[in-house]
């Protein structure tokens, strides 16, 4: 038997005692488990995440977990600042009313009943469909319609029009509206080479406003030894509306003889013209011409166009000889008679800014067909149709006796304006003045470029005037045209040059 402790008699060890017998005999007792989980095992490291993330300023989840109250209410003073917080009873918030989508249609068979109409009329799947009522196959859907006008049907798309009478036609391909022009005014221009009537047209094609030149100073003269047809506009002289007045045709250029303060007469449509021809005068010389802005206006020596349209025009007012007829004795002499339709095509059609892209390319030693194609432009891109247009309202190279002498060196120009209808008589070569002459008085040289100054020249009705282009780039241009362009023009010798 152990010996007795005294510690078994104090007070404490009867505690102990009383504590370990109450835990042996007492019943079994289970805690009860909480009704919700606790989330602080499974937040403990979101929150020390967040906190570790933003640093030792507040975390978003106190936002989220309203743990302080006025910081959800966004009308609280200090609300995104919760260091200003100051304990307290936020104010109730106001829950945002809920509305109600109300559909402002009926249902259809409300509405079929409004207007005394069975629920199942015009429904699809309104009747029970025939047994006997074959199915349709996919054929009767709508063939596609083609990108682009030039488009061709796919093989399909053809037996499938042929195969079934039901199946729709292909959409018809769009087409251009034919092509209309309207001279809209016409005034008298005084230039050094004589008078001549500037016509400005409109089309439907473009929104350019295009030019004639008509140099047809017999329209001045009262008393003519021959009768001479004038070149006028059919659509100028037509009567636009019932309320235009005298003074509305003429401000607009329909008008006959000279305008003056002392003679106004309206033109008419009614006014017919004298049939000449070709025997008895020449036909009119016609020169087709396309805007060129670097030539004309500021005297550029890397083409000859500023030439070209003052020589155009220098050669139809030359003075016409006829001889003598059975009608006269004697030969009789009369004002030259043509046209020079302008035409806004910068730089063979592909604007000024490319024009301008393709010298940088020249210089690089591209001639102008290599240079356009690096555009990703055609050699050229201009069209001709707008200016038969204008030929024909002008009444020039329409009539089965009268045709037009055409002035140019492009075979492709004449057979465009042949295409159209115009009727040409002749081709009149347009030879560069510096090719016409060699041997000048006075030369004014300006680096590689020299300028030919004649003392007797006239002035012309471009920065070129009267004289003629010279210079190293001229001639790799017109080499060019008449080399990979075909154009009807004899290369002269390397060193005439």
């Amino acid at each position: 038997m152990p010996a007795h402790h005294p510690y078994m008699d104090s007070e404490e060890g009867l505690s102990a005692d009383l504590a370990l017998l109450d835990m042996l005999t007492a019943p079994t007792f289970t805690p009860a488990k909480p009704a919700f989980k606790r989330r602080d095992a499974d937040l403990d490291p979101l929150l020390l995440a967040a906190a570790a993330a933003y640093g030792p300023h507040v975390t978003r989840n106190h936002y989220a977990h309203d743990f302080f109250p006025a910081v959800s209410d966004p009308r609280a003073e200090g609300a995104y600042d919760w260091t200003q917080w100051q304990p307290g009873v936020s104010p109730p918030q106001q829950r945002r009313p809920r509305l109600k989508y109300v559909s402002r249609q009926a249902p259809r068979s409300q509405r079929l009943k409004e207007h005394g109409k069975p629920a199942d009329e015009d429904k699809e799947n309104g009747q029970a469909r025939e047994v006997s009522e074959p199915l349709r196959c996919t054929e009767n859907l709508p063939l596609p319609r083609p990108k682009s006008p030039v488009a061709v049907p796919s093989q399909h798309a053809t037996q499938l029009q042929a195969g079934s009478s039901s199946t729709p036609a292909a959409p018809p391909l769009e087409q251009k509206p034919e092509l209309e022009v309207k001279c809209m005014a016409r005034t008298r221009v005084p230039t050094p080479h004589g008078p001549i009537f500037l016509h400005l047209y409109h089309n439907n094609r473009d929104n350019k406003e295009h030019l004639a030149i008509v140099v047809d100073p017999a329209q001045y003269l009262a008393d003519s030894p021959i009768a001479i047809p004038s070149i006028r506009s059919r659509t100028l002289d037509a009567v636009w509306s019932e309320n235009e007045t005298e003074m509305d045709r003429i401000t607009r250029g329909a008008y006959v003889g000279r305008l003056s303060q002392n003679s106004q007469i309206p033109s008419r449509p009614s006014d017919t013209q004298p049939t000449v021809t070709t025997d008895s005068m020449p036909s009119p010389l016609v020169r087709i011409h396309s805007e060129c802005f670097t030539g004309e206006t500021i005297g550029s020596m890397r083409c000859d166009c500023g030439e070209q349209l003052d020589e155009a025009i220098r050669l139809i007012s030359q003075p016409i000889t006829l001889p003598p007829s059975c009608a006269r004795a004697e030969p009789v002499t009369i004002p030259g008679r043509g046209a020079v339709i302008y035409l806004r095509q910068e730089g063979r059609g592909i604007g000024l800014l490319s024009k301008i892209r393709a010298y940088n390319l020249q210089d690089l030693g591209h001639d102008t067909v290599t240079a356009n194609l690096m555009l990703g432009h055609g050699a050229d891109e201009r069209g001709y149709e707008i200016a038969a247009a204008i030929l024909r309202d002008l009444g020039l190279g329409t009539g089965v006796a009268e045709g037009v002498r055409l002035l140019t060196n492009n075979p492709d120009k004449v057979q465009a304006l042949e295409k159209e209808g115009i009727r040409i008589v002749e081709r009149v070569p347009m030879v560069p003045r510096s090719w016409q002459h060699k041997q000048h008085k006075h030369d004014a040289h300006e680096g590689d470029v020299a300028i030919v100054v004649d003392d007797d020249r006239t002035p012309g009705a471009t920065m070129i005037g009267g004289g003629a282009v010279y210079g190293e780039d001229l001639d790799k241009y017109l080499r060019t045209k008449v080399l990979r362009m075909g154009h009807m023009l004899s290369l002269i010798a390397d060193e005439s040059t």
